[in-house]
């Protein structure tokens, strides 16, 4: 097994303009609603963008910025007290690297749940599948007597997966019990390993599973930005790019920034060859939904799109007027 690890935790000559960390944690947090400000100015303060969401159970989120002051806000984070502890100390990051910040704005939001599943009582903390290392996934998936689902959804599936994975063909992550109900059986189905971006979805699916009463539970540690980092194209059993909920859209194998964009009319990706359709309208359809889109919905998504542009120029005024080296947005 080929070792890629790049290690962007730690400061390099080879450092990308700009750095990104997936990270999540599942913890108790009392009063989490008084960290949202701390966190947020704390972002703010480091020129960071991105989004943070935090719930009783926890904290997930994806942020970006310069790496210098991202490294030094994760560590930050991990060292933060909050109820005579330190909840984020084993906080899980994925980190990778872009050319451009691919988000527009920094926010911490309060929510119910990190990840929405909607099922009451499903705790990672008491329950979870077994974690198994992307050095490991592939003898896992190559055996014929395991299931292997992909529990991310329709819109991500289609863009990559890895080979012989199931499609739940799922809208939202809130439709993956009702897959499970239908489609899986503790008495038929006896190992299961199911995989998703970065592993927090896999750690409330598998802790599902377990409640459901399947005995042999499997899911790849870190998940799929993990495998792209630890594994080399040439053993990968991952085919296409992997969706990433920010402006990248998609990574490669190399987790680089790969060929999709994304349409603001329907929320799928987009590939080159749809950009270039003369149906293609940038901020408001694709092929895909062109046909479907009245004038009404197509004024406003335009309408839309012109004030992104407008935030963006502003954006990079302000940042020229600051005197600081702006980066590209």
């Amino acid at each position: 097994m080929t070792d890629r690890t790049q290690n962007f935790s730690d400061s390099s000559a080879d450092d990308p303009l700009v750095l990104v960390a997936a990270l999540y944690r599942f913890t108790p947090l009392a009063d989490y609603e008084t960290l949202q400000l701390p966190l947020q100015d704390r972002m703010r303060e480091n020129g960071l963008r991105g989004s943070l969401l935090l719930a009783a159970e926890g904290i997930n989120g994806t942020i970006s910025g310069r790496p210098p002051q991202l490294r030094g806000f994760v560590e930050w984070l991990r060292r933060l007290e909050h109820a005579g502890h330190r909840p984020f100390e084993a906080t899980d990051v994925k980190w990778s690297g872009c050319d451009e910040l691919p988000f527009r704005r920094a926010r911490v939001r309060l929510k119910k749940e990190i990840v929405t599943m909607g099922v009451e009582g499903i705790d990672p903390l008491q329950s979870v599948g077994t974690y198994v290392d992307p050095e490991d996934w592939n003898a896992l998936v190559d055996d014929p007597d395991v299931v292997l689902i992909d529990t991310r959804n329709d819109y991500e599936v289609e863009i990559g997966t890895f080979a012989g994975a199931v499609n739940p063909k799922t809208d939202t992550f809130r439709e993956f019990p009702e897959y499970v109900k239908e489609n899986l059986d503790p008495q038929q189905h006896s190992k299961v390993a199911m995989f998703c971006t970065g592993g927090i979805r896999c750690e409330k699916s598998t802790a599902y599973l377990k409640e459901c009463g399947f005995s042999e539970v499997y899911h790849l540690r870190g998940g799929i930005l993990n495998y792209l980092e630890k594994v080399s194209p040439e053993e990968s059993r991952w085919q296409g790019e992997c969706f990433v909920f920010d402006s990248r859209v998609s990574v490669n194998h190399d987790l680089q920034a790969g060929q999709y964009s994304l349409c603001h009319g329907c929320g799928w990706p987009v590939t080159a060859e749809m950009r270039a359709d003369a149906k293609y309208e940038h901020g408001v359809a694709c092929p895909r939904c062109a046909d479907e889109m009245s004038d009404e919905q197509r004024r406003r998504r335009r309408e839309r799109q012109r004030q992104i542009d407008q935030q963006r120029l502003q954006s990079q005024d302000a940042d020229a007027q600051r005197g600081s080296r702006s980066l590209p947005i």
